[in-house]
């Protein structure tokens, strides 16, 4: 009987996507190997957990000799199951919207948008990325017809609730949102949530840390 895999923690999926980037990279420069270190610093980690993350695959390097580039690459891409293409749809065009649709990097990654939705009419029939945006009422139609499972939503922090509700009850089932605010989904629709003004808040937090000048220290005679 076969044994179930173990469950990769959440924070080393995070990070086997980063070494898939590198990875990727890598092998697009024509590099046939790489070692531990060298990876770990390109990703930014220490080779130690770069060592104990990749233990989640199996045995993967060589002693003294590192990572075979292509071989490492595929594995991380057949346990976070991007070796094959998947079906997204954006709900919201707005300036960050229509950049995440136009950006051609998704596509390389295994990710396509399949549909674009706003509920503006004067979003609606514009060409983004090569996919016209359509109105959110056909949002149900597109999910059942193109086989989508992942839904990103950039639209403001108001209505991503109920866009949230609406892509749930489609049938998608990982949802990454954007809009600032944290959503409730039921259970089975996996939710990631990204704010970009928290992330500036927290560079500003370290900046300032750095800027603090450290304490004199009086030397008495």
């Amino acid at each position: 009987m076969n044994q179930p895999r173990p469950r990769i923690p959440e924070a080393t999926v995070a990070r086997l996507a980063v070494y898939l980037r590198v990875l990727t990279g890598l092998a697009d420069g024509g590099r046939s190997s790489v070692s531990s270190g060298e990876l770990a610093s390109a990703a930014g980690v220490n080779p130690a957990g770069l060592r104990k993350d990749l233990s989640h695959l199996g045995p993967c390097g060589v002693r003294g000799v590192g990572y075979e580039v292509a071989t490492l690459r595929d594995r991380i891409a057949r346990v976070l199951g991007v070796e094959r293409s998947r079906a997204c749809v954006l709900v919201g065009i707005g300036n960050l919207g229509t950049a995440l649709a136009d950006y051609a990097g998704f596509g390389s990654r295994g990710f396509r948008f399949v549909g674009l939705f706003d509920a503006a009419p004067a979003r609606v029939g514009q060409r983004i990325g090569g996919q016209p945006v359509r109105p959110i009422e056909e949002l149900d139609e597109v999910v059942a017809g193109t086989a989508a499972t992942i839904g990103v939503i950039a639209t403001p922090a108001e209505v991503a609730q109920s866009v949230c509700d609406r892509l749930a009850a489609a049938g998608v089932r990982s949802i990454l949102n954007f809009a600032p605010l944290a959503l409730s989904a039921p259970a089975g629709v996996d939710v990631r949530q990204v704010d970009l003004s928290v992330e500036l808040q927290v560079l500003a937090f370290l900046g300032q840390q750095r800027g603090v000048a450290a304490p004199t220290v009086e030397v008495l005679a």
